[in-house]
């Protein structure tokens, strides 16, 4: 049980690197970046602000390295619990690396075109805004993709919390709220974005069910059993 304390611990601390280094890439950038419908304003802030772009990118990357040896982790720990659950948890918990990976160049293709680079000499500055405002909007919508997969490998981590015994069974809850919060999200904002507002605040709230697990894990680990005292023998045993 001390082994698989200090596993999840490792893997809980993991985790709040995940949390703190993912929204500077995926929220705090795109933010001061992107300007919805204005290829023109957007192109000028991947300029201006090139090397605050670079650091969303070098952001993206490592968050997405250290969540690879995190989902390890957790695999490592949960096979013995139900090795078909730990295999579902890895397999989803990896393919929105990927994604996310592959994204990045939609990022750098948007800095290519803001560049204005001479072999771009063909096109003219404002399809030059135009393109770099399409690849930056396609940055977007790949991590609305990613996040299909990140709120999907929450359900076998949340039904193998359920199983473990050495986890409080309401934190698998709230992680299966957290996932449905996800994929409540990606699925308005890729299907039916008309819906974005109302069912996006709410995917929003659902999302925070996350929250518990992280710092479980980090501070917690696993909950030690009391070990029960050995029955006495039977007198003249």
């Amino acid at each position: 049980m001390e082994s698989t304390k200090r596993q999840l611990r490792i893997a809980g601390l993991l985790y709040v690197l995940v949390a703190i280094t993912g929204p500077i890439g995926l929220i705090y950038v795109p933010g001061k970046v992107y300007e919805p419908g204005d290829a023109t304003a957007t192109a000028e802030h991947l300029r201006s602000l090139e090397p605050l772009v670079r650091l969303g990118i070098a952001s993206e990357l490592f968050h997405q390295v250290v969540e690879i040896f995190m989902v390890l982790i957790l695999y490592d720990v949960f096979k013995p619990v139900s090795r078909t659950l730990a295999r579902q948890l890895a397999v989803l918990g990896l393919i929105p690396i990927a994604i996310v990976f592959l994204n990045v160049l939609n990022e750098v293709a948007a800095l290519i075109f803001a560049s204005g680079a001479h072999y771009l000499a063909v096109f003219d500055k404002t399809q030059l805004d135009s393109l770099a405002l399409v690849f930056i909007r396609l940055h977007q919508q790949g991590f609305q993709v990613a996040a299909v997969y990140w709120g999907l490998w929450l359900f076998p981590l949340g039904l193998l919390i359920l199983r473990c015994g050495f986890i409080p069974k309401v934190l698998g809850i709230s992680v299966m709220i957290g996932g449905a919060g996800y994929v409540l999200g990606s699925i308005v904002a890729l299907v039916l974005p008309q819906y974005t507002t109302p069912f996006g605040d709410i995917a929003g709230i659902l999302e925070l069910g996350e929250l518990p697990i992280i710092a479980w894990l980090a501070i917690w680990g696993a909950r030690v059993r009391e070990r029960t005292a050995p029955p006495q023998q039977a007198a003249g045993g």
